[in-house]
């Protein structure tokens, strides 16, 4: 027969041996605060990148480099290319741009296809990610596709001394509605705490506080 004390020890560790296997097959779910930045919005996970002012384009025309070029959108949104003037580009997508230079290239040439890239970035104001308050330098970024808040704060060189990280804000724009999620600076700043590290979406604004002391 087993010892009593033999016992106490074999049901230490089959009590002991449940909660791990409980803990792994399940673990528990992890809860944001109601005014978190969510991690997923409405609308596509990737938006497309929308041309705007002061962008550089490489317009290529397939089979016809007198017809190719790089242009410089100008500050009222439109273009000039061989053979097509002031066009719109402000506005649309790199695609949706070479599909209305094909419409007007079709003119001249036949059956002409076009490829538009965008190789130097600005885009639109309201695309751009904005920054104010106690940032090192409060500035207008343009937003990158998966653009994280730490981008963010790198971008703008950190926090001032005297930034409440913790009280921090994103205004955010989704479907027309105006929302603000608190976000958590010095928890993912100075912790470390990646589950801090939200995503950005074009047109947020990062208001950063003063603290009070």
């Amino acid at each position: 027969m087993l010892s009593i004390g033999y016992k106490k020890i074999l049901g230490f560790l089959w009590v002991l041996s449940t909660i791990m296997l409980a803990a792994c097959s399940s673990p528990p779910e992890m809860t944001s605060p109601e005014n978190q930045v969510p991690t997923t919005v409405a609308g596509p996970d990737s938006p497309l990148y929308v041309i705007g002012p002061g962008d550089t384009l490489n317009v290529f025309v397939w089979g016809d480099s007198e017809l190719s070029t790089q242009v410089v959108v100008r500050p009222d949104g439109m273009i000039t290319t061989p053979l097509v003037e002031d066009l719109p580009a402000s506005g649309k997508t790199p695609t949706e741009l070479a599909r209305t230079l094909e419409a007007k290239l079709s003119k001249f040439v036949k059956s002409p296809k076009v490829t538009v890239s965008v190789t130097e970035f600005v885009g639109r104001y309201t695309e751009q990610v904005r920054v104010v308050g106690q940032a090192s330098q409060p500035q207008s970024i343009n937003y990158r596709d998966g653009m994280t808040l730490l981008d963010v704060i790198i971008a703008v060189g950190g926090l001032t001394d005297f930034a409440a990280g913790n009280k921090a804000k994103v205004v955010r724009k989704v479907n027309g509605k105006t929302t603000e999620y608190r976000v958590r600076l010095d928890d993912l700043i100075r912790d470390g705490d990646i589950s801090a590290n939200v995503k950005m979406m074009p047109g947020d604004v990062l208001i950063i506080p003063e603290t009070w002391f």
